[in-house]
């Protein structure tokens, strides 16, 4: 029997079409949440996760971005979807009248006109866009509200009362993670690290200058804190290449020499982003 892959659940996430978009054969198995895929993958209860890891407009999903920095995990995959959020309900309800608004915190990021437009309703986070539904559901409270897939909506038996909730169009990168790094990668590889600086003027400058002299592409880059030293940060980073290309190893090899801490978390296939 194949080993299933683990997303955050209950079932009808966006992180479940990403899935089934990456692994379309599955299994696939939700869990609670993004801290429980984790676990799975390192536990090889699964032989993959998956788990979004950036939002185009509301920027880097955290959560994701620690794991892969605090547990052994690497990036092995990546797809991008387009997301729509709807807002939904147990029935029909005047938008006025909704006191209280269940989501992940990223999909409320990513709604924030319309829950401007509906203070003052108190914002309720979930950990799944999913769970928010199944919240929303079997609470039966008809001033609450979820922001969803309508795919969730219609699985929990809400209605629909905004189909299109979101601020603008939006997409999602999802990434699947495994105990393991890939090298086989080759066509639009990227190469994912986490790097810490001393502390000192000028660090992060020198530690990513290698990568600009030598023509290579730095697709992301995204600071956080390192909670055992406040006020201090670490960088995760996604450079469009392969870690055995000449110029990726240099400078990679020179980052090691400017940084504190290096570690590669992931060698995969880049999703065409002109194709999301």
């Amino acid at each position: 029997m194949t080993p299933p892959v683990a997303y955050p659940g209950p079932p009808g996430t966006h992180t479940a079409a990403a899935a089934v978009a990456l692994f379309p054969s599955g299994p696939h198995l939700p869990v609670g949440g993004f801290r429980a895929v984790a676990d799975a993958v390192l536990a090889a209860d699964v032989q993959y996760g998956v788990l979004p890891i950036e939002s185009s407009l509301a920027g880097s999903v955290a959560e994701t971005h620690d794991l892969l920095y605090e547990r052994a995990l690497s990036i092995v995959g990546e797809t991008i979807l387009p997301i729509t959020h709807c807002l939904a309900a147990i029935g029909e309800v005047p938008l006025t009248e909704i006191r209280a608004i269940y989501s992940h915190p990223t999909a409320l990021d990513q709604c924030r006109s319309l829950l401007a437009s509906l203070s003052p309703a108190s914002v309720v986070p979930a950990t799944t866009t999913a769970e928010a539904a199944r919240l929303v559901s079997e609470g039966g409270d008809p001033t609450a509200a979820a922001i969803v897939s309508e795919t969730a909506a219609g699985l929990y038996g809400l209605t629909v009362l905004v189909a299109d909730a979101g601020d603008r169009q939006a997409f999602t990168r999802f990434v699947s993670i495994a105990p393991f790094t890939e090298l086989t990668a080759r066509s639009n590889a990227r190469t994912a690290f986490t790097f810490v600086t001393d502390h000192r003027p000028g660090a992060l400058f020198k530690a990513i200058e290698p990568f600009a002299r030598v023509g290579l592409d730095l697709v992301r880059l995204v600071s956080r804190p390192l909670p055992a030293t406040p006020w201090r940060y670490r960088f995760d980073a996604v450079v469009a290449g392969h870690p055995l290309d000449t110029n990726v190893r240099l400078a990679l090899h020179e980052l090691a020499a400017q940084a504190a801490a290096l570690r590669v978390v992931g060698v995969y296939e880049g999703h065409p982003e002109e194709a999301a």
